[in-house]
């Protein structure tokens, strides 16, 4: 008899509990849940958050008018050209000369931005209460981007004026190829070579964030065994991580800011998230992506370049595409092409973000931990602007956005 009693319980039971189930995931509510998060944010903080976001869109226009302003000036007062002279009467070898005219270039530019820069990189990020570093840390690690940007920079131009100079009509052609191949360099070699110059790497020995970090990597044939924790927290409050290298340069790190402050379900959720740009290959995609831009930029350069020469390459000493004088005006027409397509490149950088969002909230399975987590990132990014407003000037999507993705996700897995 109770052979026969207890399965026609449990089938009854299931019957009464099934639907109670589906109710309770109907009954998720998407926007209230978002609602929610937000509100958690107190309301001080995220009036700092917007007064700092908001505040780049002015950078970003006084960055460009300021460089706009200074190439002007280098061109139309003849500091350009006098340097040029300068490195032509130290060596008659054009590679050395292009070099010696970049050092001059970059000793000029850095010295007259370098109000900007300080206010911008120091002052703005104390004001807001963002950055951990002493005037004296920073001034170090400006002074070791300046000699990267003096060695690498200078190598790129020496390249880039070489082969301009042999190219002849095609120059805007192999500019692109040269210009592509230094960028690819930079952004595969950076994560693993550079970054360490700036930041200490040491191993994550906590088996108990460590292990999970590990078993989604293999899961996702990342093929790594350890775990790495970058000191960042000497130079900012942000959290942040990153899945990088190639052929066997492979690396996961994640900075401490993220290890102390955040729950494992937000660490999984966040390292899930940079999984999903490795295993997407977006790095791949974003290489492309501005590949395709910087030969659309060069051809516009073959035709901007050469009408303003024509006008004012005499009063301003120039001799041709090939004259290293010239390369303020290679800078002033690029960073106007690039200027005008930032919602271009930014709607770009969001499409990638969203993608590894998914991944990563299929791999962590941690939807709370990402809203969590998100939130996080709300200290200083805005977290819900309006749309033509995160169209125009966020390369992520907002935290609102982001976080309503993340309770969709958990509706969706409730069932």
């Amino acid at each position: 008899m109770l052979k026969i009693i207890f399965p026609v319980l449990a089938i009854l039971l299931l019957q009464i509990v099934s639907p109670l189930c589906a109710f309770a995931a109907n009954a998720f509510d998407v926007e209230a849940a978002t609602n929610a998060y937000v509100a958690k944010v107190p309301p001080a903080v995220r009036a700092n958050a917007d007064a700092y976001f908001e505040g780049g869109y002015w950078l970003l226009l006084i960055g460009f008018a300021l460089t706009a302003l200074l190439s002007i000036m280098l061109l139309a007062g003849k500091w350009s050209a006098a340097m040029r002279n300068l490195s032509e009467r130290m060596t008659r070898r054009k590679p050395v000369q292009t070099f010696l005219y970049w050092c001059q270039y970059t000793l000029v530019t850095t010295a007259i931005l370098f109000p900007m820069t300080i206010y911008e990189g120091y002052f703005r990020e104390h004001k807001y209460g963002f950055s951990n570093q002493t005037l004296g840390e920073w001034m170090g690690d400006q002074g070791k981007e300046f000699l990267l940007t003096l060695i690498l920079g200078g190598l790129m131009v020496a390249t880039l004026y070489g082969v301009i100079r042999r190219a002849g009509r095609n120059w805007w052609i192999l500019g692109t190829v040269v210009a592509s191949v230094f960028m690819a360099l930079l952004l595969f070699i950076s994560p693993v070579f550079i970054a360490p110059m700036f930041n200490k790497y040491t191993k994550l020995e906590d088996p108990a964030i460590r292990d999970p970090i590990l078993r989604m990597a293999r899961s996702n044939s990342i093929d790594v065994d350890d775990v790495y924790i970058v000191d960042e927290s000497r130079q900012s409050k942000r959290v942040s991580a990153n899945v990088s290298g190639f052929l066997g340069t492979e690396r996961i790190s994640l900075n401490d800011n993220l290890l102390n402050n955040c729950s494992l379900a937000e660490i999984e959720s966040v390292m899930g998230h940079e999984m999903g740009h490795y295993v997407l290959n977006h790095m791949y995609y974003y290489f492309l992506f501005f590949f395709i831009l910087i030969a659309a930029g060069f051809a516009f350069l073959r035709g901007s370049f050469h009408w303003v020469v024509q006008r004012k390459g005499a009063a301003w000493g120039l001799r041709g595409v090939g004259d290293t004088a010239g390369l303020p005006l290679f800078v002033l027409l690029l960073s106007l092409y690039f200027f005008l397509l930032t919602p271009v490149t930014n709607s770009f950088s969001r499409m990638q973000e969203v993608e590894a969002d998914l991944f990563g909230m299929n791999v962590s399975r941690q939807p709370d931990g990402y809203a969590e987590a998100v939130l996080k990132t709300g200290e200083y990014r805005k977290l819900d602007p309006g749309s033509v407003e995160e169209a125009l000037f966020f390369d992520h999507p907002s935290g609102s956005r982001r976080i309503r993705m993340a309770m969709q996700w958990k509706a969706e897995n409730l069932r």
